[in-house]
């Protein structure tokens, strides 16, 4: 008979295989999104659309799915959540028109709701201290986009964009069997008909949940925003053909992936708070330089006017956004430490409202990127806009976090100082 131990590692490794499989098919718009907007003579904007639909369901199916999660146990919802996508993920490939691609695409994004499932089946069999460890190895499920980034421009320069969809949905079907059979329930991890609707709905109300839904809008969202934009990015940007610039995006969605095992074990050493904090200001410096567009300025010297470029070439472009990938990782870890040091016994709930934040960062994100570029021109602005987010999250948790931390550490000080006079 299976020990605790083994059951509890075996969910983790297959939660984790699973969740890649699926954040592969939600970011599939990301390659084939580029050949399709050709096909369709699609402007900035609604190729935005076209990307970020399926993020729509994934994020919206969040809440319900963490409810379901916490009522009945992650191993069923997961499956069935998964089989779910197989038939939507297969049309793909007979879309013709604008319209038919937003349609399936709803359908399909339900795959991104694989991930609030998956982490609270995870946290549930481990114990505390261990619990961020176990999330961030889940998360780290978030490589499937820079899979896809590998993999898929492959089968689009072989076999045409119409067959990534096939490939990926009998992908899906095979890995929700394997997943049924290496995983186990456990009874005691559900929270029990005791527990009604209102009681967990009642998550919605927490001021806190709603700062962490901020912080998880930019660490979480933006990473969903960039992987699929910047396929496109290198394309507009720096030439590059499909195959190359997916190549270099899956820079940035590597580590933003792999690296959050890390990110939850610092997480649980050093503390969500302090890994944040850290987070989000290495994140705005990162975003400071990206933003800045390709610029030409002219002085007037005693010569004659002298003519300076400035912008990031695609070697420095690359670096900077691999070190945002890395951030990104931590960042999306130490929220989910927040959540598990807080809400024990509410996990699937609150980190379903959480993740629905973070989804609709994805979602609103590159809809706004392709309207920024159609309305200025500059392709940096979509790196603008996320300066602005990171610097609001940054203001919340100084006023919130920050401020308090060192009026409580001042009070303590005055009190031993009244004590050792």
């Amino acid at each position: 008979m299976a020990t605790q131990q083994y059951k509890a590692w075996s969910v983790v490794i297959m939660s984790t295989l699973a969740f890649t499989v699926c954040f592969m098919i939600w970011m599939m718009f990301a390659v084939i999104g580029v050949p399709i907007k050709a096909q369709l003579g699609l402007n900035e904007t609604e190729f935005g659309i076209l990307v970020a639909t399926p993020v729509l369901t994934g994020s919206l199916i969040r809440v319900p799915l963490g409810m379901w999660t916490d009522k009945f146990g992650g191993r069923i919802v997961f499956f069935i959540l998964m089989l779910t996508t197989v038939i939507p993920i297969w049309m793909i490939s007979y879309a013709t028109a604008f319209w038919h691609f937003l349609a399936v695409g709803l359908f399909v994004g339900m795959a991104g709701g694989s991930f609030t499932v998956g982490i609270a089946y995870c946290a549930r069999w481990f114990p505390k201290q261990r619990q961020g460890l176990a999330m961030g190895i889940f998360g780290a499920g978030n490589t499937g986009a820079a899979v896809t980034k590998l993999l898929a421009p492959i089968i689009v320069i072989g076999y045409g964009w119409t067959m990534v969809p096939k490939v990926y949905a009998v992908l899906m079907a095979v890995t929700a069997i394997v997943f049924w059979f290496f995983t186990y329930s456990e009874p005691s991890h559900k929270v029990g008909k005791h527990v009604t609707l209102r009681e967990q709905l009642a998550a919605f109300k927490d001021p806190k949940v709603w700062r962490y839904s901020q912080y998880y809008s930019i660490v979480f969202g933006g990473y969903v925003a960039l992987a699929l934009w910047m396929t496109k990015y290198y394309v507009s940007e720096y030439g590059f053909d499909l195959k190359t610039a997916a190549m270099l995006a899956a820079a940035f969605s590597i580590p933003g992936g792999l690296l959050r095992a890390i990110g939850g074990h610092f997480s649980d050493k050093f503390g969500a708070h302090t890994m944040t904090w850290w987070v989000l200001w290495i994140s705005l410096v990162c975003l400071f330089f990206l933003s800045y567009p390709q610029s030409d300025i002219s002085i007037q010297t005693v010569n004659g006017p002298v003519t300076f470029h400035f912008g990031l070439n695609a070697t420095l472009f690359t670096i900077i956004m691999f070190t945002l990938g890395i951030v990104f990782a931590l960042g999306k870890a130490s929220v989910f430490k927040y959540i598990s040091d807080d809400y024990p016994d509410n996990i699937g709930v609150v980190s379903g409202v959480v993740g629905l934040a973070g989804g609709l960062g994805g979602f609103l994100m590159p809809i706004m990127f392709g309207a920024l570029v159609d309305l200025t021109g500059i392709r940096s602005s979509a790196f603008m806009l996320m300066f602005g987010v990171v610097w609001v999250s940054l203001m919340w948790m100084y006023w919130t976090e920050v401020r308090p931390m060192d009026a409580e550490r001042e009070l303590k000080r005055v009190k031993f100082a009244d004590r050792m006079e």
